[in-house]
């Protein structure tokens, strides 16, 4: 069966399954005004053709819905689905795509929350892998380049340049072509929610819980990235140096220090510190996000801290 016959026989389908809907619910004396809609109809048949494994039935049927009522709830669960099959054939950006739409178009979505969460998740995976957007930038090694020189040149960071490209040494040759990301990256932390938005260009890359100072003491205003340390050691009074690989060490394994002396984004922070105001100023946030951060922000990164 060609693809233009298969599409025939599935429109047809869907028509018989409004069809027989109408008749049982007209031989029960029901208004037609509560029949299933086309759309409703379109998406169980979709959802039945992909649980028999009809992958491809089922993307069809999901893309029509969408196409022929993009204003109906069931377009935004048409979207999710498709979502959810382009993420497990490694279709990271189509899939990102997807769950945009549903945020941009369906903010009342059921599901609007993990939505957000996969959408940010991607962005970040999408980035640290040698997939290459319309926002990067494929650049040719010449002879003298360093890592560290295109970083410069770029805004970006060498560790992100070498995560983008797989590369498991800062050994490059001439010749080689790197992706590197051509975005401008900043960081808003509203304290009032406890949230660290990452912005790209402008626009929400990925939005953090973390914590912030007690009694508000987190200071307001427009600061730079100006220290990055990996394991830090930290300096208490009282006590003086507590080393990294210290139980008492309460900045976690990344220090990026502001240009606000003695105030910083680190790590250390537990599940019960988020979305809490508990530190001694700084903005505390979980090991593996902040390291995330720290892949990210090159020094002079702007970061605005607002009430």
């Amino acid at each position: 069966m060609n693809k233009k016959v298969a599409s025939i026989v599935l429109a047809v389908l869907v028509v018989c399954i409004i069809a027989v809907v109408v008749v049982r619910q007209a031989a029960r004396g029901v208004a037609p005004k509560e029949v299933k809609s086309e759309a409703d109809a379109l998406f169980n048949t979709a959802l039945s053709w992909q649980e028999k494994g009809k992958d491809d039935e089922a993307f069809k049927l999901y893309q029509d819905l969408i196409k022929q009522f993009p204003h109906d709830e069931k377009a935004a669960d048409a979207l999710y689905k498709l979502a959810e099959m382009y993420e497990g054939k490694n279709l990271w950006e189509n899939s990102r795509d997807a769950y945009a739409k549903i945020v941009a178009d369906f903010p009342n979505f059921k599901q609007i929350a993990e939505v957000q969460r996969k959408l940010w998740d991607l962005n970040i995976k999408i980035l640290f892998s040698p997939v290459v957007t319309d926002k990067d930038i494929v650049y040719k090694v010449e002879p003298g380049d360093t890592l560290s020189k295109i970083a410069n040149k770029y805004n970006t960071t060498a560790d992100l340049i070498m995560r983008s490209n797989n590369l498991k040494t800062d050994l490059i040759r001439p010749g080689n072509r790197l992706k590197v990301s051509g975005v401008k990256y900043s960081v808003v932390v509203d304290k009032s929610q406890n949230y660290l938005i990452l912005k790209a260009d402008d626009e929400i890359f990925k939005v953090y819980a973390v914590a912030t100072g007690e009694y508000n003491c987190t200071p307001v205003g427009n600061f730079k990235i100006v220290e990055k340390l990996e394991n830090p050691d930290w300096y208490k009074s009282g006590e003086g140096i507590i080393l990294a690989n210290n139980p008492k060490n309460i900045l976690g394994t990344r220090w990026l220090g502001l240009s606000e002396p003695q105030y910083g984004i680190h790590g250390g922070a537990s599940e019960k510190d988020l979305g809490q105001q508990v530190t001694e100023g700084c903005i505390r946030m979980i090991n593996t996000e902040v390291e995330e951060l720290f892949v990210i922000l090159p020094r002079g990164t702007e970061v605005n801290i607002i009430d």
